[in-house]
This record gives structure tokens, sequence and C-alpha cells, in this order.
């Protein structure tokens, strides 16, 4: 069967390529059992592209992800890197492709089966059965912001500076994604900001507001971050969708991953804006750094990296059946107590990474029976 759905894999550093690889294992059976073939093209980025070519994201690589419909990412970055140039670091390569492939907006789901709630550091009632959205603004705000550097002043002081900007549009686009979601999910959008100190959050509070009025079946709350950061551990249900900025966003979606007890479980999706025949640029990764410490020992979760696949095949591919298939092998294999190092309950025996994308296959072998 030819192969009209392109992907790029970026394994990346670290665990990256171990986590990556059960993904291509679950191709190989979608190739096999569900007569779905994927035209799948291989490249590298941040520290394995520096030591490859000199740079964490070359020329030829990005111009690959242009091309795709959709790119799946690992994990970037390691303490060998750590003594290169800023503008070339691991974590500058996966910057400059969201950038440059506009991923304005970022999902970051948080959800708790009942099977691992234990896992969590907060109260078992409170994280059971958890599922909030964070819908992050990705290409905007302070993390990209002019002017920015350290100078130094004329009386020897250093003086850094990093500058949040953001415009009307910017904001819009990205909360107008976060109520189509919501009217998908429970519908309900709280929109986070600091309009009590900030110009920026004064901006964003109006522009939610109004894009909140196409949405008059979408209960709408605005929050300021530091208070949406004390209710997240406090009394996490009460979310549905939360959208908020690059800054806020990427503290806030990292206090949600926690509710979940581990960040091996976490997948996410960037997504850009969509064209005239409704196809988006979408990167797809797991929430988890590249964890060096246990990188090459077949130790690490890939739960969060198989769900940004089956991310990818909901968003970008409109394959929600096979997606919501590969969801509940995940959830059956959990259910059965298959657990990797980072989520095993005390004097309970784990499973390698390698060996919980075989449960996995076997589970999905039993499910298309």
């Amino acid at each position: 069967m030819a192969a009209n759905k392109k992907l790029l894999m970026l394994p990346g550093d670290g665990i990256g390529p171990e986590v990556m690889n059960q993904v291509r294992v679950l191709i190989d059976w979608m190739d096999r059992r569900r007569h779905v073939s994927f035209d799948v093209t291989d490249g590298l980025v941040g520290g394995a592209a520096i030591d490859a070519h000199g740079t964490s994201l070359a020329d030829n690589t990005l111009a690959d992800a242009m091309a795709v419909d959709a790119v799946l990412l690992g994990a970037v970055g390691g303490p060998k890197w750590d003594g290169v140039a800023r503008d070339i670091r691991p974590e500058a390569g996966l910057l400059k492709l969201r950038k440059e492939m506009d991923l304005f907006a970022n999902l970051r789901p948080a959800t708790v089966v009942p099977a691992l709630a234990k896992s969590s550091s907060l109260k078992e009632e409170l994280v059971s059965g958890l599922d909030i959205l964070i819908v992050r603004e990705l290409t905007g705000g302070v993390y990209f912001g002019e002017p920015r550097g350290i100078e130094t002043l004329a009386d020897g002081t250093r003086r850094a500076v990093d500058t949040q900007v953001y415009t009307d549009g910017e904001i819009e686009r990205v909360c107008r994604i976060a109520f189509e979601l919501a009217g998908k999910r429970s519908g309900k959008v709280h929109s986070a900001e600091k309009a009590n100190v900030m110009e920026t959050g004064v901006l964003w509070r109006e522009v939610a507001g109004q894009v909140a009025k196409d949405f008059p079946d979408i209960e709408f709350h605005n929050i300021l971050a530091d208070n949406c950061a004390m209710q997240l551990v406090r009394w996490p249900k009460q979310f549905d969708v939360l959208v908020t900025d690059n800054l806020f966003g990427d503290i806030l979606s990292d206090c949600a991953a926690m509710l979940t007890g581990s960040l091996g479980m976490l997948p996410s999706a960037s997504l850009g804006a969509a064209d005239s025949d409704g196809r988006r640029r979408a990167m797809y990764e797991p929430v988890h750094g590249s964890a060096p410490d246990i990188a090459g020992q077949d130790l690490a979760n890939p739960l969060a990296m198989v769900q940004s696949f089956v991310m990818c095949l909901k968003y970008s591919f409109d394959m929600g059946e096979d997606a919501d298939l590969i969801d509940q092998a995940c959830k059956n294999v959990l259910d059965a107590g298959k657990r990797t190092s980072d989520i095993a309950e005390e004097g309970v025996g784990a499973i390698s990474t390698t060996a919980m994308g075989e449960a996995l296959v076997a589970e999905l072998d039993s499910l298309a029976a």
C-alpha cells in the first residue's frame, strides 16, 4: 500500500531514541495488522545534530520538517553539550523548529488513569480521573521578545533584559483553539495571566474575553497565573481547558504534569495554523527530557512518546479509531500492572522500555483479534 502519511522522526538525545523505537514498533504493527503505512524520514536534532553537523538543527532537517505532515520528536539535551555556544545549544534546535514551523499552540494533557492515581504526590481522591488540557502559546512572549541580552553598565553592574511581548492576533489565535477544543470536551475554559501587574496580561484578558463571546456555550473564567498554580495542587479537577502564555504555560504545564506522578506518562502536541486544505504543521513530543542518567539502559517509560503518537494520529491524520485503539491498549497494560521503574510501586518489579513496547503489541493483537 502506498504511504501518504509523511512523518519525520527526530529521536534526539538521551532516552529519545529508546522511546522512539517503541513508536516504530507500533508503526510496524499498524502496517501488518491495520494495513496503514507511513512514509517515515529520519533526522537529527539537538546534541546528536551538534555532534554530526556542528549545529542543533541542520538546514536540510528543517526543510524536511516543513515538508512532512507531522514531526515526532524524542528529547534533546544533556550535560555533554553544556559548554556549547548558546545559539547552537540542543534546546535552540527545538525552539527553531517551533518558530520556523509557526507552532503557536502547545497542547499538554494531564490525565490520571485510576490505575496510576497512587503514583501522584497528591491524595488519590484529588487526582483519580483527572483530565486537564493546557493550551500554551508557544511562539511569542518572553522567550522570543526583543530586546534581550546581558549588558555591563558604566559602573560595572551587569544587567539582564528579557522582553515579554504579545500582539492581539497572537493571543486570539491560541485562545480560539482552546475554546474549540473545550467544545469537544467538558465545555469549560480558564485563561491564566497576570493582568494585575503586567500590561501583556491586561491585553491577554481583554482578547480572551472577546473570543469567549464567540463561544457562548463555553463556561469561561479568568484566573491569575499564581492563583492558578495554587489551585492546580488544591483542587485540580476544577479545570478542563486552561489557556495561557508561553512563560506561564511552561510553568503551569510542568506543575500539572506532576499531578500524574510521572513525566514519563505525558505527551504533547504543538500545532500551527490550518491552511486552505485544513492541513496544519505539527510536532508531537513527550513532556519528559532526555534523562541522560538512564539513557541506554532500557529503563525509560515509552508511554509518553506512544501517547504523543496517539495525538499525532488524532490531530494530523484524523485516525481517531486507531488512536483510540492504542490508547486503550496503554490503559489495559497499566490495568494489568505493567510498570516501568518511574511508575512502579515499591516492592513491585518494573519492566524495561522494550518489554513495555512488547506488552502494548500483545494487547493490540488481543484488541484487534
